[in-house]
């Protein structure tokens, strides 16, 4: 693997974690297509699908570990909230990070543009205009959330993207969840997720080392700078990035899937 293509790894990585701090994603949305189509159009390598799930899987578990230090001090992290959907996403991320390996790519690809779709509709719903400051004023259906939590999981694991990307979209529509404490949980949630899903790859073994060494690397660097800015950002503007984000993504996974 020669430099160039280590630095276009390693360029990837800053722009998927950089959007994971800022929205409270895991960057798999961003960093899925972009390490499947990117290499390739530049003439380098291609990676298969199950490499790039499983590279992107372990680059959302250090994207998202890196920016929980930055919230842990906002007070915006609702520990409840994380316990009770992160429980059961990491057993539903383990049973598809595994489970991911008897899958067809083609199936990999269609599960993460269902995925991608149904978090696209739902970002467009109404939303709770109410923003909470502190976390103990907030009130959720617990058996709800960890229902949404352990499917989204299952689903989430299959293609390494730790779910975060339609986690938000849930607990802002669904749960009704306050932007803010939503995107900061939502890495905490995303984070024990992606152990699962992370695992479930390990075993599998489809990851493949120097890569994933760079993602780690750009991701520690990226994901607690995107958090700094999504403090300093309009939460409509959030929610306007996530949702452009996801709309782009549906648009060529589904192309891509077709044509």
């Amino acid at each position: 693997m020669d430099v160039s293509f280590i630095i276009v790894l390693f360029a990837i990585g800053i722009v998927g974690s950089l959007i994971s701090g800022m929205v409270g994603i895991g960057g798999a949305i961003i960093n899925f297509p972009l390490l499947l189509y990117v290499p390739p159009a530049l003439g380098f390598a291609g990676f298969s699908v199950q490499e790039v799930s499983a590279i992107t899987a372990i680059q959302v578990f250090s994207a998202t570990l890196s920016g929980i230090f930055v919230y842990k001090k906002s007070g915006l992290i609702n520990k409840t909230l994380v316990i009770n959907m992160g429980s059961a996403i990491i057993v539903g991320s383990f049973i598809g990070g595994y489970g991911s390996n008897f899958v067809p790519d083609a199936m990999i690809s269609i599960v993460y543009g269902i995925l991608a779709t149904i978090a696209a509709v739902m970002m467009f719903l109404p939303k709770k205009n109410v923003e909470l400051n502190e976390t103990k004023d907030l009130v959720f259906n617990k058996k709800l959330a960890a229902s949404f939590a352990l499917i989204i999981g299952i689903a989430s694991g299959i293609v390494g993207a730790a779910g975060a990307f339609i986690t938000v979209p849930v607990m802002l529509v669904i749960l009704k969840i306050p932007t803010r404490i939503a995107i900061a949980s939502s890495l905490a949630i995303t984070f024990i997720s992606s152990i699962g899903s992370t695992a479930g790859k390990l075993m599998g073994g489809h990851m493949l080392l120097v890569p994933a060494i760079v993602i780690v690397i750009a991701s520690t660097f990226a994901s607690p700078l995107g958090a700094i800015i999504s403090k300093r950002l309009h939460t409509k503007t959030l929610q306007l990035i996530l949702s452009l984000l996801i709309c782009i993504t549906v648009f060529k996974i589904w192309f891509n899937i077709f044509l």
